[in-house]
């Protein structure tokens, strides 16, 4: 399994609505996308995108990293503190086997 992750910190006036808008995303996500909140850093969330294949993963990196206009995510870019480019996005595969 291969993991697209996503991390960023949203400002404390936009929280609510990237609540509702994150939560409408991961229902619509089918199961693939888990957004998560630090417990010692209030409005630092990640987003953890499960994918089968490396090339899955990079797929998913390359649509939550578009600037079109048709990504869901879009709206998220002006709540981040620091905008866009505070929104770090990595893929990850699997170091050691699994047991």
């Amino acid at each position: 399994m291969y993991i697209c992750f996503a991390e960023y910190r949203i400002m404390p006036e936009y929280r609510e609505a990237y609540i509702k808008l994150s939560s409408e995303l991961v229902q619509a996500s089918e199961g693939i996308l888990t957004v998560l909140e630090g417990t010692d850093q209030p409005n630092l969330f990640v987003e953890l995108w499960k994918a089968d294949s490396e090339e899955a993963a990079e797929y998913i990196k390359i649509g939550r990293c578009s600037e079109g206009e048709d990504n869901p995510w879009r709206p998220v870019d002006g709540w981040v503190q620091g905008g866009r480019a505070k929104v770090h996005v990595w893929t990850f595969r699997p170091a050691v086997p699994a047991i």
